[in-house]
C-alpha cells in the first residue's frame, strides 16, 4: 500500500514563518512567485507526483532495469520512459533555471519544495532531475558563454539529462587520488578513465546525457589542486556517438530504479568548464546543490513513512487502553492509537519531521538571498548561514530522516517489514542519502573543519545572533516561556561545546575529528529548537487547531526529544581517548 498527501498546508505554513513573501518573492526578479502562486503550482505538482509518480514507485523497486552489455545501454522499468514525458510536458524541469536559457527561473526556495514532494513519490525517478538540476547550477556558474547557449537550453527542457562523475575505484572522498587523464585536441579534449557510481549514467528516458567529468591534465599540480572539469557528452553535437559507456550496474539496497553505474572513457571527447586545474570549485557548486536536497530526502521518505503507518495505526487493533477511560465498550481490542509507545514513535518523527522541514526552507529562503538580493551584505549574511547549516541539513536530515522511517515500521510490526505497506522499500531507499554526496561523517568534518574556523568563526557567531536576536525579542512573553528557556540553555551550551572543541582541535586535530559526528547531532538539535519556537510563535498567534497543534508538538520536542542531546554533550568531552586506545590488531 502506498500512502501520500502532499503536506501543502504545512508548506504554506513553514513559507509565511520565514518570510518567503516579504524576503524571497518581493526581490524585482522572483515577482511571479507570490506565496499563492506558489502554492498554486505545489497543488498542481503533488497531483502529479501523487497521481503518475508514486504508482511507478513499487513497479520500479520490483522490477529494476535491465543492462545489455552487447549495447552498453540501460533500459528503466516500464511505465519510467512515458513519466519522463509527461514530466517535461509538465514543462516544470528547468524550474530554478535562468529564464534566458529556458527555465522558469523560480527562486531555489520552490524547487526545494518540488524536490521533496518528487522524492516522496519515487525517489529512484526524482534522482534523474535532481542530478540534471545541479549540472545546471555548476554551469550557470563556471561555463562560459558557448556552453551555456549550447547545453542549458536542452538540459532544462529535459530533452538532455545531466550526471556528475567524481568517483573512481581506487578513490572516493580522496579525490586527489584520481586518475582519469584529459588530453588536449583542438579546442577540445579526449578523456580516458573510469567512474563510478554514476546515477543516471546511463538510461533510455533523454535524447542525450551529459556528464560533468573531473579529470587531471597533462603535467597537472598532485592532489585536488591539479584536477580540471569537463564537459562530456554521450553522443557529441553532431550526432555522433562519443566513447564513454557504461560496463555495468551495482546491484543496490535501495534506489533500484536509478542506475548506479560504471562508465568507462575511451578517449571521449569534453570541453573545460572554467580555469585548468580548478574543477573542484564547479564540482563543489554542483555538490553544495546536490546536498541540501539529499538532507531534504530524510523529510521527504519520513513523511511518506509517517502517513503509511499513521493509516495503519488508525485502522489495527491490537490490546486495551491501560486507561479503562479510553477502552471502546463492547470491544475485544482497542485502536493502538491509545498505546503510549505508538504514541512516542508517532511524535518521535512528527515533531523532528515538522523542524526538519522549518530548517530546510529557511536554508532556501537564504539561499535566494545569497543568490539574489541586491544588497552585498544581506548576500554576504545569507551565504555564510547557507554555508554553515548546509552540512547540518545534510546529515542529520537524513540520519534522523532513516530513523524516523525505522519508528514507522516498528509501528506497523510485522506488516511493516514486509512489501504490502511500502516501508520496507522506504527505509532501503533512503539508507544511501546517509552516504551519497559526501558521507556524513564528511560533513560533520566539514563544519568543524571548514565551516567554523571561516573568518575566525563568522559563520557560527551570525547563526547565533539570529537566536539570540529572538530570545532578546520574546523574553517577555509569557506564552514563549516554557521554550525560550530550553533553547536559551541549549545555545548557551553548544557555544561553550563550540569554544572547548575549537581550543582542543587547535592543539590536536585528532580530538576534533573523533567527536565531529556527535557534535554535528548536537548543533542539529540546537538549530531545530530555534526553527521550532520560530514555529511556536507563529502558531500562537493563529488561534485555530491547526496552531494549538503546533504548539503541543513543540512542546514534545523540547521536553522529550531535546534532552537527547544532553549524552552528546558526554559523549563529546570524552574526546579521542577512547576511540584511540586500541590497537589496530585489538578490534
Amino acid at each position: 500500500m502506498q500512502i501520500y498527501n502532499a503536506p501543502l498546508k504545512e508548506i504554506r505554513f513553514l513559507l509565511e514563518v520565514f518570510g518567503y513573501n516579504e524576503k524571497v518573492a518581493s526581490l524585482s526578479q522572483f515577482e511571479d512567485y507570490d506565496l499563492d502562486s506558489v502554492m498554486a503550482m505545489m497543488e498542481q505538482t503533488a497531483r502529479f507526483c501523487t497521481e503518475k509518480m508514486l504508482p511507478l514507485n513499487r513497479k520500479g523497486d520490483q522490477d529494476g532495469l535491465i543492462f545489455d552489455p552487447e549495447t552498453q545501454s540501460v533500459k528503466t522499468p516500464e511505465g519510467f520512459k512515458a513519466l519522463f514525458a509527461a514530466a517535461r510536458e509538465q514543462g516544470t524541469m528547468g524550474l530554478t533555471a535562468p529564464v534566458e536559457y529556458g527555465g522558469l527561473g523560480a527562486p531555489q526556495t520552490v524547487g526545494m519544495i518540488t524536490s521533496e514532494l518528487a522524492t516522496a513519490t519515487n525517489k529512484s525517478f526524482s534522482m534523474c532531475g535532481g542530478l540534471t538540476h545541479a549540472l545546471v547550477d555548476a554551469l550557470v556558474a563556471h561555463g562560459d558563454d558557448w556552453q551555456k547557449e549550447t547545453f542549458l537550453p536542452k538540459l532544462t527542457s529535459g530533452e538532455w539529462t545531466g550526471t556528475m562523475c567524481l568517483t573512481e575505484p581506487h578513490c572516493g572522498t580522496d579525490l586527489g587520488l584520481l586518475t582519469t587523464k584529459a588530453e588536449p585536441e583542438g579546442d577540445a579534449y579526449r578523456l580516458t578513465g573510469t567512474k563510478i557510481w554514476i546515477t543516471f549514467g546511463e538510461h533510455d528516458l533523454a535524447d542525450n546525457i551529459i556528464h560533468l567529468v573531473l579529470a587531471r591534465l597533462p603535467g597537472a599540480p598532485e592532489g585536488i589542486k591539479g584536477i580540471s572539469l569537463f564537459l562530456v557528452p554521450k553522443f557529441d553535437l553532431d550526432g555522433t556517438r562519443n566513447p564513454i559507456f557504461c560496463t555495468g550496474l551495482e546491484h543496490k539496497m535501495g534506489i533500484h530504479a536509478s542506475p548506479t553505474c560504471v562508465m568507462s572513457l575511451e578517449g571521449a571527447k569534453g570541453w573545460l568548464v572554467g580555469e585548468a586545474h580548478k574543477g573542484m570549485r564547479g564540482m563543489f557548486t554542483m555538490m553544495n546543490a546536490a546536498r541540501l536536497l539529499v538532507g531534504q530526502e530524510g523529510v521527504a521518505m519520513g513523511e511518506i513513512a509517517y502517513q503509511t503507518a499513521l493509516a495503519f495505526a488508525k485502522d489495527r487493533r491490537q490490546g486495551r487502553s491501560l486507561d479503562p477511560a479510553k477502552q471502546e465498550e463492547g470491544a475485544k481490542a482497542d485502536n493502538i492509537m491509545v498505546h503510549p509507545d505508538v504514541r512516542r514513535m508517532f511524535l518521535n518523527i512528527k515533531s523532528t519531521q515538522e523542524a526538519l522541514r522549518g530548517l530546510a526552507y529557511w536554508i532556501g529562503v537564504n539561499l535566494d538571498l545569497a543568490h539574489s538580493h541586491p544588497d552585498a551584505k544581506v548576500r554576504e549574511d545569507a551565504d555564510d548561514l547557507v554555508a554553515l547549516l548546509t552540512p547540518i541539513m545534510k546529515s542529520f536530515g537524513t540520519e534522523r530522516g532513516f530513523l524516523n522511517i525505522n519508528e514507522a515500521m516498528q509501528i506497523c510490526g510485522g506488516a511493516g517489514y514486509t512489501t504490502d505497506w511500502s516501508i520496507e522499500q522506504y527505509l532501503r531507499d533512503s539508507r544511501i542519502a546517509l552516504i551519497y554526496e559526501g558521507t556524513n561523517h564528511i560533513q560533520a568534518l566539514d563544519l568543524i573543519g571548514r565551516k567554523l574556523p571561516r573568518n575566525n568563526g563568522q559563520l557560527y557567531m551570525k547563526f547565533n545572533e539570529h537566536i539570540s536576536s529572538f530570545i532578546r525579542e520574546n523574553k517577555d512573553d509569557a506564552a514563549m516561556a516554557e521554550f525560550i528557556a530550553p533553547l536559551k540553555e541549549a545555545s548557551k551550551r553548544l557555544g561553550q561545546v563550540t569554544m572547548n572543541l575549537g581550543m582542543k582541535g587547535m592543539q590536536d586535530p585528532e580530538e576534533a575529528a573523533a567527536v565531529a559526528s556527535p557534535y554535528l547531532n548536537l548543533f542539529a538539535y540546537t538549530a531545530l529548537a530555534y526553527v521550532w519556537c520560530v514555529q511556536v510563535k507563529a502558531a500562537l498567534g493563529r488561534g485555530d487547531a491547526y496552531g494549538a497543534t503546533k504548539v503541543k508538538t513543540a512542546r514534545y520536542y523540547f521536553q522529550n526529544v531535546l534532552p537527547e542531546s544532553d549524552a552528546l554533550v558526554k559523549i563529546i568531552e570524552a574526546g579521542k581517548a577512547n576511540i584511540m586506545d586500541l590497537s589496530v590488531d585489538e578490534f
